[in-house]
């Protein structure tokens, strides 16, 4: 089955805009569709295509990489050979996959531009680690995006959906409720979508029969994959990242979602955990979300690094991460998900869908949170801050039947003359209440 993925358009844009001028890198989670991607966009917009894959390169093509490279014509010659494909001038694209595992073909991008006979895609995980880019100089004519999984969209999408989204769209524009019917089946589709989640491979697996148990054996599959990277990649460091990524379900299941690494052992200080923080954000497993001090200076300035949340970048992942130890059969949270009956855990998995959303969406990720021991009244806590052109716009995840906003109210008195609008995600209707814009959680893909 062919997916439709949005980032289809932004690599026909580089390739009109860029004629040949840049090469263009494709960063994200291992399994989350590059190569897929990569591959459909060749054989749809070039006369021929070289795909080279570095985690499983023949020696051959090392050496040609290593030592033939100054002689360009022999260079392309040797490849065009190797992989049995006529290369056309100008209509033809070589595609560097895994590139991290082989940083020479990187830096070597700098010289094939320049040469301008064909066009250069790379695709990569873990590309900003440090050991994946020592001894080499970054070329400046590497244009670079994130791909994500399936945001909900194209989920919908990929379940033979094209019509659902644009009226989504058009009622969150005008503010109006999508009607008990039509928001019931929508929320229907997006539990459906939080319990796959994007991964192609758990999409792909669950559109068989609506097979909820094969998607969750391909999303241990890639839990799996994870951890044999974290054992390859963080080498020296490994059983902190282990034992970070272990948590992450229990840090995100308390009232606060602030990471403590206090959970991890009474010694932890962040200083020696930071580099797994770094590690997990790096290869795009977590969404790390930090908190804003002063929202008044701006978010990014205020943010301090030492109190984070840490989200699964997938939520399907993090549905399947939580439960890893259990069989599927005995997990009731998809029961619990699917028939609205979610208690405990509600919280930890509209949070984690809410920021997979808003990071898709190009947003960085920033909460609020301020805590006074003496006087409780002072005590604030703002799930997610965002930016709408210069205003910022608080915005808080609760429950259909929540009660109070008291924590919105408070930051939003407080800081009134920063703010834009304030939003409530929750599963109901559109509805606008006390100058606070009530959305359905699905319209987080909007915001």
């Amino acid at each position: 089955m062919e997916f439709k993925r949005k980032i289809y358009d932004r690599l026909l844009h580089w390739k009109n805009e860029s004629n040949g001028k840049t090469a263009l890198l494709i960063d994200g989670a291992r399994r989350v569709g590059k190569s897929y991607i990569a591959r459909q966009f060749a054989e749809k917009e070039y006369k021929s295509f070289i795909l080279i894959d570095f985690g499983n390169a023949a020696g051959e093509i090392l050496d040609l990489f290593i030592n033939e490279s100054s002689d360009l014509d022999l260079f392309f010659a040797k490849l065009s050979a190797y992989y049995s494909t006529l290369l056309y001038r100008r209509d033809s694209l070589i595609i560097f996959d895994e590139v991290q595992q082989f940083p020479r073909a990187r830096q070597l991008v700098k010289y094939l531009v320049a040469d301008g006979r064909y066009d250069y895609l790379e695709t990569g995980s873990l590309i900003r680690l440090k050991k994946n880019v020592k001894d080499i100089i970054i070329p400046s004519e590497e244009e670079h995006i994130e791909m994500f999984p399936l945001d909900f969209e194209e989920f919908l999408w990929a379940m033979g959906d094209e019509v659902t989204a644009p009226v989504i769209k058009q009622c969150f524009d005008t503010r109006t409720p999508l009607g008990q019917a039509l928001h019931r089946k929508v929320m229907n589709d997006f539990r459906q979508y939080i319990l796959v989640g994007g991964m192609p491979q758990s999409v792909l697996a669950f559109l068989d029969d609506k097979n909820f148990e094969a998607s969750d054996v391909a999303k241990r599959r890639i839990l799996r994959l994870y951890r044999e990277d974290v054992s390859k990649f963080a080498e020296g460091y490994e059983d902190k990242v282990f034992a970070v990524f272990d948590d992450i379900p229990g840090q995100l299941s308390k009232k606060e979602k602030k990471y403590k690494l206090s959970a991890l052992s009474k010694q932890a200080r962040f200083r020696n955990y930071e580099d797994s923080f770094i590690w997990l954000n790096e290869a795009m497993i977590v969404n790390t979300c930090f908190n804003t001090t002063d929202p008044n200076v701006g978010l990014a300035l205020s943010a301090d690094h030492k109190t984070q949340k840490c989200y699964m970048a997938d939520t399907g992942l993090l549905v399947t991460h939580t439960f890893m130890d259990s069989a599927y059969t005995e997990n009731e949270f998809y029961k619990a998900v699917l028939f609205d009956r979610l208690d405990i855990n509600e919280g930890m998995i509209m949070e984690n869908i809410v920021a997979q959303m808003f990071r898709t969406n190009g947003h960085k990720l920033y909460f609020y949170s301020r805590s006074d021991k003496e006087n409780r009244e002072n005590h604030i806590e703002i799930d997610f801050l965002i930016k709408e052109g210069k205003k910022i716009c608080p915005v808080e995840v609760k429950s259909g039947n929540y009660k109070s906003h008291s924590s919105l109210d408070k930051f939003r008195k407080k800081f009134s003359s920063k703010l834009g609008n304030s939003y409530i995600l929750y599963t109901k209707d559109v509805m606008i209440k006390d100058d606070i814009i009530h959305l359905p959680l699905y319209m987080a893909m909007c915001l």
